[in-house]
């Protein structure tokens, strides 16, 4: 059964939580990404998300040069562990209406996991069987 650790993205992106919006916005766009790791140190605090900016930023006419990452931030993030299956991310993911899993090993962040990665393996694991059906109908 495929864990986690097999397709999680381990290149996470992070941000301090001193840090401004304007810099995490900055950030986002020239990573090309929708959303951060805050951290204290080396530990993750929280997650900020393009549509945060949108919440608290934009539509209150705040300055994001003006406003803390933590201010805007997600304290209550869902994590999983690198040997959780996938199934049980899947399973978290859509019982907490969430698009992201952090990853923690022991504590520390070791990557993220998205919908985006899970359609990805999902799309190969049904080119996978489809190929082996297939082969086994041509026997």
């Amino acid at each position: 059964m495929a864990q986690v650790r097999d397709i999680m993205n381990k290149h996470v992106i992070t941000i301090s939580k001193d840090k401004n919006c304007l810099e995490a916005a900055t950030l986002l766009q020239e990573k090309d990404i929708s959303f951060l790791v805050v951290t204290e140190g080396q530990n993750p605090i929280g997650i900020v998300s393009e549509a945060d900016f949108v919440r608290k930023i934009v539509v209150k006419s705040r300055s994001p040069s003006e406003v803390p990452v933590s201010d805007i931030m997600s304290p209550k993030f869902r994590w999983v562990e690198p040997t959780t299956t996938i199934e049980d991310a899947v399973q978290k993911m859509l019982n907490n209406n969430i698009r992201r899993l952090i990853v923690l090993d022991e504590g520390k962040l070791a990557g993220v996991i998205t919908q985006t990665d899970l359609a990805a393996h999902l799309r190969s694991k049904l080119l996978i069987d489809e190929t082996v059906k297939s082969i086994g109908n041509n026997d």
